[in-house]
């Protein structure tokens, strides 16, 4: 890929950002409501999977299961539509950065999206893992016992396994790669491109164990939901806030910044308009 396709990517990718900030308050609401459910589906799914592994015989490849399922929920959230925070966190600041719109937008946009992010991962996490039985409880037997030790375990890690430094820094880290996944899948035409761009980075960041804070927002809730020992609400708000910081970090500084810097900083305004509608279609999924 050239420096010149480098360029229209980061142009559509501004556009994009700014056209976010355009819609009404309901509509944004719905279309986060939507990101937040499609990511909580790809964590059901990765826990479904990848429980009843033990670790002494599988060694680490439980994580690698759990990450390629996860894709599931950015695949849904690029291909079929919606908004995700973490997303946003990059595209919505760099039209920012190209005057198109204010920082008062930007931080709207963001809010009211982790918001309906927030709403559609808990209603997934309590109507459709925990009341469903898809996640068991204490005691159950069988898959529904297996994927309970499973969200236990990775509730119990993200909440109180790491410290406060190691969560902000995962977030950053996580964050950092779903925007890559994001920036690429813009390169791509078609819909076969666009997951092949995605699932690599996003099998990465959960395989590695970072912090996605939409995707805390189904794992910590559905392990209260479902009586996690150890576990309370006061731990969860603690991990979203550290998560959201680093995520917001990642996206912002590593990616938004990097390429506005590379490839926007010195294209003026018209020549943007010209080059970055060829590519402004794609990018509109995002």
């Amino acid at each position: 890929m050239s420096d010149r396709e480098r360029q229209e990517m980061a142009q559509a990718a501004a556009e994009t950002g700014a056209k976010k900030t355009h819609r009404s308050w309901d509509r944004v609401l719905v279309s986060a409501f939507l990101g937040g459910a499609y990511i909580a589906f790809g964590a059901l799914v990765a826990i479904t999977v990848s429980s009843g592994l033990d670790p002494a015989r599988w060694g680490t490849l439980p994580t690698l299961f759990l990450g390629a399922a996860f894709t599931l929920g950015l695949v849904l959230v690029v291909i079929a539509g919606s908004d995700l925070a973490t997303g946003n966190m990059m595209l919505v600041p760099l039209g920012a950065m190209r005057g198109k719109i204010r920082m008062a937008d930007v931080v709207g946009n963001l809010t009211l999206v982790l918001v309906g992010n927030l709403i559609g991962a808990v209603f997934v996490a309590y109507f459709l893992a925990v009341q469903t039985g898809v996640i068991g409880h204490a005691g159950a037997s069988g898959t529904a016992g297996l994927t309970y030790q499973r969200l236990a375990g990775i509730a119990a890690a993200k909440a109180t396994g790491e410290s406060h430094w190691q969560v902000f820094l995962r977030g950053v880290g996580c964050n950092w790669l779903v925007c890559l996944a994001v920036w690429m899948s813009l390169a791509a035409r078609s819909v076969s491109g666009k997951i092949l761009a995605i699932f690599f980075p996003i099998m990465a960041f959960v395989a590695m164990g970072f912090d996605h804070v939409v995707a805390n927002m189904f794992f910590l809730p559905a392990a209260i939901f479902a009586d996690v020992p150890g576990l309370g609400w006061g731990d969860v708000l603690v991990n979203w806030l550290l998560a959201g910081v680093g995520n917001l970090v990642g996206a912002v500084i590593f990616v938004a910044t990097s390429y506005w810097y590379l490839f926007l900083k010195d294209q003026p305004e018209d020549a943007e308009e010209k080059s970055g509608a060829a590519v402004a279609e794609p990018a509109e999924r995002a």
